[in-house]
């Protein structure tokens, strides 16, 4: 466990248990929240409540300690033989929760095939409602729906709002939905501006969930667009194997995501390779840098050895290596850089053209722009190539002034090729997108591969498309 720590010594209780409610309790503070939601069992948390301070967690003040909410969310299956939707699942799932000191306040009945009578939906409340011991105005129904920021208006409309107002003490108050999530939620699930195929090429793409956050990125950038997005998710390693264009030759655009290890890397560099060589819009998160920057190297400086010593500590050409700083620290986790570093924009390329179209970062004197990023990553772009490789046009786009690293590079002559060394898809907001994910989409859009007659997308990218 001290390994997934940092080489911290940790225990589930207290420090996790108490991590989690710092988490909650400073998202309440932040957003000046009354009532903060969040998908966790909380027994531990009610307990210190009422020991230490009557206070709820992600809240200031409270009146007493019974006001707390707790509510389960259980799936109710449908058993497609008899067409019955069973709630025994449910019950269990309550019984087990008792068992643990846990009392559901409000039960959240997730249905995959929901039915489609009135009548079965309110006998499935009454039923639940009987044998759990939960009040029926507390038992919310929640089907499956078209489009994932539509929830938060159907569990308003479910009268879920109301329960929670009630059993903690406040006054009801008429419910406000905030505008962008009720755009979000109202957007066609149709594209209006047509449909971008863009590829996924990472080592994980067998577990797609290792990327949710690239995946919600490029979402964001869909809906703010109001186009489709066409996923295509391909292992690097296939690449490796049986080359590019065999899975990238329709790709409009390609993220390289992060990732840890050599396993793959190879396949990555082919895939930048293509990219660059067909001038297809690339977009390289962390890892999906420095796999760019390798292949430039390699392929355009002529520095056939080039390599991270990540993948190979005695590489002879190290363009991928640790600090100087870093090399000297043995304990676990103490390479990393994690957390907000500041990178400062170089006017004229496209990182600038990014967050100036989105207005994203802080206006310096001289105009640029300062920018905050997160990162979680240990080795960097070795700055004793850098003027090199600069010279041939990968140019060094964004930098952290503190360290003088690189956390942006870009090819000159490329229409869209660049990578980030932190993680944009972090801060990238429904109502936000990042401004590179955004930007990145905008080209992908022109961009038409060999073979195919897409009308489309023709136009230039501009600051109003």
């Amino acid at each position: 466990m001290g390994s997934e720590f940092l080489g911290e010594t940790v225990q589930v209780v207290p420090h996790l248990v108490s991590a989690v409610a710092r988490r909650i309790k400073k998202l309440g503070e932040s957003e000046d929240a009354d009532v903060v939601i969040v998908e966790v069992a909380a027994r531990s948390a009610t307990w210190r409540r009422r020991r230490l301070s009557r206070r709820c967690v992600g809240c200031e003040t409270w009146r007493d300690a019974k006001t707390r909410f707790q509510y389960i969310l259980t799936l109710v299956p449908l058993l497609k033989p008899t067409n019955e939707l069973k709630t025994k699942p449910t019950q269990h799932s309550v019984r087990a929760l008792r068992a643990l000191g846990i009392q559901p306040d409000a039960i959240l009945c997730r249905l995959n095939d929901p039915t489609d009578s009135e009548e079965e939906a309110e006998s499935l409340k009454d039923k639940i409602s009987l044998h759990c011991g939960v009040p029926r105005d507390a038992i919310i129904y929640l089907p499956t729906l078209g489009n994932v920021y539509a929830v938060p208006g159907w569990l308003e409309k479910q009268g879920l709002a109301e329960v929670i107002m009630d059993r903690l003490g406040f006054e009801r108050r008429d419910p406000v939905v905030p505008p962008v999530w009720k755009a979000l939620a109202d957007k066609p699930n149709l594209a209006n501006d047509g449909e971008v195929s863009i590829a996924i090429v990472g080592k994980y793409t067998s577990l797609q969930d290792s990327y949710l956050s690239v995946v919600e990125a490029l979402r964001h950038a869909e809906l703010n667009q109001g186009i489709r997005i066409d996923l295509e998710w391909t292992p690097s390693e296939l690449i490796e194997e049986n080359g590019a264009d065999r899975y990238l030759s329709k790709a409009q655009g390609i993220v390289v995501p992060g990732g840890f290890d050599k396993r793959g890397t190879e396949g990555m560099i082919q895939t930048a390779q293509y990219a660059r060589e067909r001038e297809i819009p690339y977009l390289g998160l962390c890892l999906g840098l420095q796999m760019m920057i390798i292949e430039f190297a390699r392929h355009v400086a002529g520095i056939e050895e080039a390599d991270s010593t990540e993948f190979d500590a005695a590489a002879s050409e190290p363009v991928i290596a640790l600090m100087e700083e870093q090399k000297n620290v043995t304990e676990i986790g103490g390479t990393m850089r994690l957390g907000a570093y500041s990178c400062v924009l170089t006017p004229g390329t496209r990182a600038y053209e990014a967050y100036a179209m989105a207005k994203n970062g802080s206006e310096k004197h001289n105009g640029t722009f300062k920018i905050n990023e997160r990162h979680r990553h240990r080795f960097e772009y070795n700055n004793a190539y850098r003027d090199r490789l600069e010279r041939l046009g990968l140019l060094s786009s964004g930098m952290n002034p503190e360290l003088s690293l690189v956390e942006i590079a870009e090819i000159s002559d490329h229409p869209f090729m660049l990578g980030s060394q932190f993680h944009p898809e972090f801060r990238s907001r429904p109502e936000q997108p990042h401004p590179l994910f955004d930007l990145f989409v905008r080209y992908a859009r022109q961009f038409r591969p060999d073979g195919t007659q897409h009308q489309l997308f023709a136009s230039a990218v501009s600051v109003g498309s």
